[in-house]
């Protein structure tokens, strides 16, 4: 199974305050065991959303609304895109992760979902469509 671990946004990594040389090897050291474990598919770090921004969707009207965000709690700092056995494989590799920030800070882990989650709404032609698009992928990396 796929999960997304989801490094939460504090006041700090929001004012754009960059990380000690120390936890950045630390981290480091992490992401090598992962990659190592044949764990990691991908994971990166975010610029504060003072950077980005968010389109809203309403109907068929879109609309883009600049950043800074206000609620620091619902951001995301950055994330890992990992490849596990089960949910509780993921929490046990996230309890070994050094603190990703230098306060308090948290880690949230989610599913990804997967073609088969879809039960029967994913016709045979959605399910086609959906593999060719993952062999692209693929192929471009």
């Amino acid at each position: 199974m796929r999960v997304m671990v989801i490094v939460k946004a504090t006041p700090e990594s929001e004012a754009g305050e960059m990380p000690s040389t120390e936890l950045l090897e630390q981290m480091n050291t992490y992401n090598e065991e992962l990659v190592k474990a044949g764990i990691m598919l991908a994971g990166e770090g975010l610029h504060p959303s003072s950077n980005g921004a968010r389109v809203r969707f309403s109907g068929s009207e879109r609309s883009v609304v600049d950043g800074p965000f206000a609620e620091t709690k619902e951001l995301i700092a950055g994330f890992w895109l990992w490849e596990v056995r089960s949910m509780e494989e993921a929490l046990e590799w996230v309890k070994r992760c050094p603190n990703p920030m230098e306060g308090d800070s948290e880690i949230e882990v989610r599913q990804v979902f997967e073609a088969a989650d879809f039960g029967d709404e994913l016709t045979p032609e959605l399910r086609e469509a959906e593999e060719r698009m993952r062999e692209q992928l693929e192929a471009r990396q």
